[in-house]
């Protein structure tokens, strides 16, 4: 148990000071988390309007900062090129969600096409009957995102890695209001990079 804990406590660390330089990014984080939150609630009654939230809120806020607020030049924090950062994330690198943004942005079309999504639902009647399964729809992306993954640092690291990896993410909105709730305050005083002098 010790083990597991230190390494999800490597893994958060290197997360937030690899990829979390920017406070437009923090803010958008601490978006993103308290919607996923949100959506935690919701999947006990809405699993469907709960993935809504979860991709139209908190994974568009999420990765649009990674993508456009983000410095990509080298990290002179960590001492570290951002191809380096690139090559050694565990979870998914901009690559990687590129791909898993291509998925989910395609899966509208898909449902259009084939509405029942080739025997997995009802066929949708209605735009209201469409927002639900396409809800489910990328309720099974999610999922289907974090096995995948998991199931790759299995191969590619260890068993206790994808299982940390995993642990990490489902736990990420809790952690991230708790390590950026402060970061809109330091946007408002015109701070746009965190100095994470007092880090360690």
């Amino acid at each position: 148990m010790q083990s597991f804990m230190h390494a999800l406590y490597v893994q958060r660390w290197d997360d937030h000071r690899y990829y979390h330089h920017s406070r437009i990014n923090q803010t958008l984080h601490l978006i993103s988390a308290c919607s996923f939150l949100l959506s935690y609630v919701l999947l006990f009654s809405d699993p469907a309007a709960a993935a809504l939230v979860a991709w139209l809120v908190s994974m568009i806020s999420r990765q649009s900062g990674h993508f456009f607020f983000e410095p990509k030049g080298y990290d002179y924090v960590n001492k570290a090129t951002h191809e380096h950062k690139e090559d050694i994330k565990v979870g998914y690198n901009l690559r990687r969600k590129v791909i898993l943004m291509v998925i989910w942005a395609m899966s509208p079309v898909m449902l259009m096409i084939e509405p029942s999504f080739f025997g997995l639902f009802e066929p949708y009647r209605g735009l209201a009957g469409f927002a639900h399964n396409l809800g489910l729809l990328w309720l099974y992306v999610g999922i289907g995102g974090l096995l995948f993954r998991t199931i790759h640092l299995f191969f590619i690291k260890d068993f206790q890695t994808g299982i940390v990896w995993l642990t990490k993410i489902i736990t990420d909105p809790f952690h991230d209001v708790k390590l950026y709730y402060r970061a809109p305050l330091y946007l408002l005083r015109g701070e746009l990079i965190d100095p994470m002098h007092a880090q360690h």
